[in-house]
């Protein structure tokens, strides 16, 4: 997903990852009906015919996806029209790499390689200013920050810290290619912070927090920052921001799916077994001098397992 205005004024009530699920869905939807040809439903011609567009239902996925490297792009990406209008020091470039539910700190490595690469391609740029990760099932509660304990990811198991210290390896060889210029993290208090700190290489420079109480940060967190040398950032993103169930629905063969999932009934073609999210990448490309969003746009990966 790419494109859409600059500034998207949401309800304070609606999740923050309805954009992500509206947007890939019109996505869908647009590149489906570029795909749809024209008919006027009669092996005869004349003057009276009327030419309609195919249903987007009708429309094989085949049509308007790609295949490439082992992956399917849905839908297709012609990165050539893509890339920004300026040269690299004109723009503040950054990304939030979401890490999803039962996915290894293995399999994290290759995925932020993956992730930044999509995005590096999609701009035409070298590299990023600002990389910053999010793993899955960890949140921030401003009061619990005297207190702080493991938050619970979704499938119920606490998030390791020890698979957080691998999965940021993985960051920290891209900043040492200097493909990406600083790195941070989201929903760390404290506490959680002392005991990562340690184990690293390269120290995140950014602390972005979820502040549900009219941001209202903790002042054990602000000294700490400070000491450390972090910058503390608020967000409103969600951590879990594209459920399995999410996915079936946008791919799947209902009403609003695009058809690139088999559904239950027989005779429906596309692809079979359970679809489970990996990953999502936003990004956000700034002109520097005039404070102006140029580019923005998400990139998700989901795998089919039999």
């Amino acid at each position: 997903m790419n494109g859409g205005p600059s500034i998207i004024r949401r309800p304070a009530s609606e999740k923050s990852n309805v954009e992500l699920i509206n947007a890939l869905r019109s996505n869908f939807l647009a590149s489906k009906q570029a795909f749809a040809p024209m008919t006027n439903g009669s092996s005869h011609t004349s003057s009276h015919d009327t030419a309609r567009q195919i249903p987007s239902q009708e429309i094989p996925y085949s049509e308007w996806t790609a295949r490439e490297d082992g992956f399917l792009y849905v839908p297709s990406i012609d990165f050539a029209q893509s890339g920004l209008a300026e040269e690299r020091s004109q723009y503040d470039i950054t990304a939030k790499l979401f890490f999803l539910p039962h996915t290894s700190a293995t399999e994290r490595r290759g995925h932020t390689q993956e992730a930044i690469d999509l995005v590096l391609k999609e701009l035409h740029m070298p590299s990023i200013d600002l990389l910053i990760v999010s793993f899955p099932g960890v949140s921030f509660d401003a009061e619990d920050e005297d207190e702080e304990e493991p938050q619970w990811s979704q499938n119920g198991e606490a998030e390791d810290l020890s698979a957080m210290v691998e999965t940021w390896k993985a960051l920290e060889t891209l900043h040492d290619k200097g493909i990406v210029k600083q790195i941070g993290l989201s929903e760390f208090g404290s506490e959680r912070l002392e005991k990562f700190l340690p184990r690293t290489k390269v120290r995140p420079s950014v602390d972005q927090i979820n502040v549900r109480d009219c941001c209202v940060v903790p002042k054990s967190l602000i000294l700490y920052a400070k000491k450390e040398k972090i910058e503390l950032l608020t967000h409103n993103d969600c951590t879990n921001i594209l459920p399995s169930g999410t996915v079936r629905e946008l791919l799947g063969t209902g009403e609003k799916g695009a058809g690139v999932l088999a559904g239950p009934e027989e005779g429906l073609k596309g692809l079979e077994g359970e679809v489970e999210p990996q990953w999502v990448v936003k990004y956000t490309a700034v002109v520097r001098d005039r404070g102006v969003i140029e580019n923005k746009g998400y990139f998700a990966m989901a795998e089919v397992r039999d």
